[in-house]
C-alpha cells in the first residue's frame, strides 16, 4: 500500500472543475427510498400524481455535490484511514425540478489545526442548466490522522442546545437492515457501510459491522423536518445544518425530536438501542413562509 499524502493547507482556496451531474426522476426517488421515504410520502417516490415528475426532497443537494466532494479529497490529501464525516449543512435557493442536468463546482473553504486531528471544510455551489444557483452544502470532514500541522484552529462552531421544553414532535422510524445497502445506490459507495471486512478493521469506529451512512441518517431527519416544520413544501425549507455524533446501524431505530420556532426548527437525533447519546446534534433548519404546497 502507498504511504498516505500528507495533509496540504496550502490546499485552502482551491477548486474542483466544474462537475456534471445528470439525473432523471427514477434517482431522486431512488434517493428517498433510500432516506426512508414511504408509500406515505408517494410525491417523493411515484412519478403520476401530476403527470410533472415526483417532487425532489431537499436534502437530494448531497447527492450532486458528492462528486465535488470526491475531486476535493485528492486536493486536500492526508491519510483517508483517518477521515470521517463531522458534519454537513445544505441552503436551497430553489426547489430541484424532478430530472434534468446540474453543475457543481467544489472548494476547500477551511483548513484547521486541531493538533491531534485536522478538520476541512469542503464548499460547493450547483447551478442547473440556465445558471441558476439551485443549492450550496458545506462539508466536515475531519482528518484523525493529520493533526498538528502548525496551522490555524477552524472557527469555533456554536453550540445550539434544544430548548428547555417538550419538543414540539417526535417522529421513530426504523431503518432497515437493508437501509445502508440502499442508501449506497445513490452515489456513496464507501464499502464501510456494506462490507463486514472492511467494518471489522474500523471496529473502534464501526463496533466491528457496517454503519449506516452519515447523510442516510441527514435524509431521515431532513424528512422528519419537511413533514412538521413545513407542512410538507419542498420549498419551505431553505438551510439545514448538524452534526454527526455517533455512528448508526441499519436496524436501529431513529428517534428525532423537532421544536419549532420563528423561522428555523431546532433538532435532535437518537437511536431506541443507544439512547445515553445524540447521533445527529448541533442541528436546526431555517424554515420559509409557507406556500401554495403547503399542507399545515
Amino acid at each position: 500500500m502507498a504511504a498516505a499524502k500528507k495533509l496540504d493547507p496550502s490546499s485552502l482556496g482551491k477548486k474542483s472543475e466544474p462537475l456534471r451531474f445528470t439525473y432523471r426522476w427514477q434517482d431522486a426517488a431512488l434517493y428517498a427510498l433510500g432516506v426512508g421515504a414511504t408509500e406515505r410520502e408517494l410525491p417523493f417516490v411515484y412519478e403520476g400524481l401530476d403527470g410533472a415528475g415526483p417532487q425532489v426532497l431537499p436534502t437530494f443537494a448531497v447527492i450532486p455535490t458528492y462528486e465535488g466532494c470526491k475531486a476535493l479529497f485528492d486536493v486536500v490529501g492526508g491519510d483517508f484511514e483517518g477521515v470521517v464525516h463531522g458534519g454537513q449543512s445544505i441552503r436551497l435557493h430553489k426547489p430541484f425540478a424532478p430530472s434534468g442536468e446540474l453543475v457543481t463546482v467544489g472548494s476547500v473553504a477551511s483548513v484547521g489545526d486541531l493538533r491531534r486531528m485536522a478538520q476541512v471544510v469542503f464548499h460547493t455551489e450547483t447551478r442547473d442548466g440556465s445558471g441558476e444557483l439551485v443549492c450550496e452544502t458545506d462539508w466536515t470532514i475531519m482528518y484523525l490522522l493529520d493533526g498538528g500541522f502548525g496551522g490555524e484552529p477552524p472557527p469555533k462552531s456554536v453550540r445550539l442546545r434544544p430548548p428547555e421544553r417538550e419538543p414540539d414532535w417526535i417522529v421513530e422510524e426504523k431503518t432497515a437492515a437493508t437501509q445502508a445497502l440502499l442508501y449506497r445506490l445513490s452515489g456513496d459507495h464507501n464499502p464501510l457501510h456494506a462490507d463486514p471486512a472492511i467494518a471489522e478493521k474500523a471496529a473502534k469506529v464501526t463496533g466491528g459491522r457496517p454503519i449506516l451512512h452519515g447523510l442516510c441518517t441527514y435524509g431521515y431527519v431532513g424528512r422528519a423536518i419537511l413533514a412538521h416544520a413545513c407542512g410538507g413544501d419542498v420549498a419551505r425549507l431553505k438551510a439545514f445544518t448538524g452534526r454527526f455524533s455517533r455512528p448508526v446501524w441499519p436496524g436501529d431505530t431513529l428517534v428525532i425530536r423537532g421544536w419549532n420556532e420563528a423561522g428555523r426548527a431546532i433538532v435532535v437525533a437518537g437511536t431506541k438501542e443507544h439512547p445515553e447519546e445524540p447521533v445527529f446534534s448541533n442541528a436546526w433548519a431555517e424554515i420559509g413562509e409557507p406556500t401554495s404546497r403547503s399542507t399545515t
